[in-house]
């Protein structure tokens, strides 16, 4: 069975390119039959704004979406991901850091696709005495792909262009990579529909779940909706609160936006009609293909 899932984080509340994002896995799974999941991704509890998750919660609720199953915690998840690194230390993959940034970007010789790559200094000799560490997994001289739904076949040489990269920061809390990677894999998650500023982390994921011998979801990262000064429309960039009135011209507008559905949306009345509408014309899967 198709599981997709939904995984905003609570650094405060949900705005149109959130909606956007949650109708495209939502629409995603429900047309194919499948579950849909809600998990709150707050790994990082230093970026949590109280009260956004409940806001969250409420706001999905008012414009019609429905999870099959309890809503997910990653604070709440703790064990699951000292698991994962314990079975990735036990079998050498990863090591303990305690380079600092400036440290990293003075002694790096190679560039990556987000910035300097990490040139092993902790790997080769033994970590600053009474320095919070962090703990990196190795990558290996590999090529790591995948065909995503939307843009198609994308590659990394994960030692050149990421380099070995952090699954546990040395303040104690773990990586998005790490437990977006356990979570998907401990629901069962078989398909995810994320935004595109995602895109340059899946083949980390990828090989995280390699080393950790789970399945690979099938993958589909969507347009991004951008404000005025082609910004990713986020919190960062002061977006909107999505209204909790007008919801029915606010989900058509987010139907208007993705690609997947036949233009111009009808008229409708309520919002299960809509979003019947919507699952029985979703066509995602057939975008690669054109």
């Amino acid at each position: 069975m198709v599981v997709g899932r939904f995984a905003p984080s609570p650094t405060g509340p949900l705005h149109f390119g959130s909606l956007v994002a949650a109708v495209a896995s939502y629409c995603d799974a429900k047309s194919q039959g499948g579950r849909w999941l809600l998990r709150i991704e707050d790994v990082d509890t230093t970026r949590r704004v109280a009260g956004a998750s409940a806001d969250m919660i409420r706001t999905l609720q008012h414009y019609g979406f429905v999870w099959d199953e309890k809503i997910v915690y990653q604070s709440e998840r703790t064990e699951h991901y000292e698991q994962a690194l314990a079975q990735l230390r036990h079998r050498g993959l990863a090591y303990p850091c305690s380079c600092s940034r400036k440290e990293i970007a003075d002694s790096s010789t190679q560039l990556g696709i987000e910035g300097a790559i990490y040139p092993g200094t902790c790997l080769q000799h033994p970590i600053k005495p009474d320095t919070p560490a962090a703990w990196r997994l190795k990558t290996p001289a590999i090529n790591i792909g995948f065909a995503d739904r939307v843009v198609g076949w994308q590659q990394h040489a994960i030692a050149r262009d990421i380099g070995d990269f952090v699954i546990k920061r040395a303040d104690g809390l773990f990586s998005y990579q790490l437990a977006v990677v356990v979570d998907d894999a401990l629901q069962g998650v078989t398909h995810v529909v994320r935004g595109a500023d995602l895109l340059q982390s899946t083949t980390r994921q990828i090989y995280l779940q390699q080393c950790l011998g789970y399945a690979t979801p099938a993958y589909a990262h969507i347009p991004l909706v951008l404000n005025d000064q082609g910004q990713k429309l986020s919190k960062q960039t002061l977006a909107t609160a999505l209204p909790l009135d007008n919801i029915l011209a606010t989900l058509v507008a987010a139907f208007n936006f993705l690609p997947y559905l036949p233009q111009p949306v009808p008229t409708f009345s309520n919002l299960p009609a809509l979003w019947q509408w919507a699952m029985a014309h979703w066509q995602l899967g057939q975008l690669a293909s054109d």
